[in-house]
């Protein structure tokens, strides 16, 4: 259900200022709808705008939100937009697809690997050493059989968590020092080496990653925060690898 409705009533002027400022062969209703928000916003950075296939509908895309206008923008919408017939959520269902990772974007050779059975499922997470639903998700984690889990140390809840990061990443065997703080409580011994921890935390910034766990499947869909084991498997299965 939409949350709240905000009545944002724009001048005639206004938008034809904005096709006015428009350079010749540019002008299109999006780039339109775009100049003319922002400005009516404060300055807004809007990312994109987009016509949507439903109720002649705008999707304006303002950081990690979606608002809706119409094409003479009277109106601002904030909030979800519902199928009756599917009752399936459309504007979750679009930040699913607009977070995405492409999964052959992720550097593989900068995670944590581990391998169950025969691990002929992929996932790979952002996870944080000292975070409690990272610490629950592992847990489910470890009821899930045949798979290969890449674990992307992502320090950024302290500096103590940083360390811990490290010392893993140092660690003989990362995969085994990994299990055993988070399933187990034993903190790695602190060790020194090169890491990809900066690294690590420079790809999350990009993708706006900004907690943990965040998941992310090869299908390249990403989801925050701790899956049960029930529904990890339907969406790894859905994934199809």
């Amino acid at each position: 259900m939409l949350k709240h409705i905000i009545a944002f009533a724009l001048l005639g002027s206004a938008l034809a200022l904005a096709q006015a400022a428009e350079p010749a062969g540019r002008l299109t209703t999006e780039n339109i709808i775009k100049r003319t928000l922002e400005g009516r916003l404060g300055g807004v950075k809007i990312e994109a705008v987009t016509k949507t296939p439903y109720l002649g509908l705008y999707e304006v895309r303002v950081d990690n939100e979606i608002l809706y206008t119409d094409e003479k923008m009277s109106y601002i919408f904030s909030g979800n937009i519902i199928d009756a017939k599917s009752m399936q959520n459309l504007t979750e269902k679009r930040l699913r697809e607009l977070s995405g990772i492409k999964w052959e974007n992720l550097p593989l050779d900068a995670a944590v690997k581990t391998v169950r059975g025969n691990g002929k499922r992929t996932l790979a997470v952002f996870s944080d050493p000292n975070c409690p639903y990272c610490k629950r998700f592992e847990k489910d984690l470890a009821k899930v059989d045949d798979i290969t889990i890449y674990t992307f140390l992502y320090p950024i809840l302290s500096q103590d968590s940083h360390e811990k990061a490290k010392a893993i990443w140092c660690s003989p065997d990362r995969s085994k020092a990994w299990s055993d703080l988070m399933l187990n409580g034993k903190v790695p011994v602190a060790a020194h080496c090169d890491t990809p921890i900066e690294k690590n935390l420079a790809l999350g910034r990009k993708y706006r990653i900004n907690g943990t766990p965040t998941l992310v499947f090869t299908s390249g869909e990403r989801v925050p925060g701790a899956v049960p084991a029930e529904q990890l498997e339907k969406m790894l299965a859905q994934s199809g690898k």
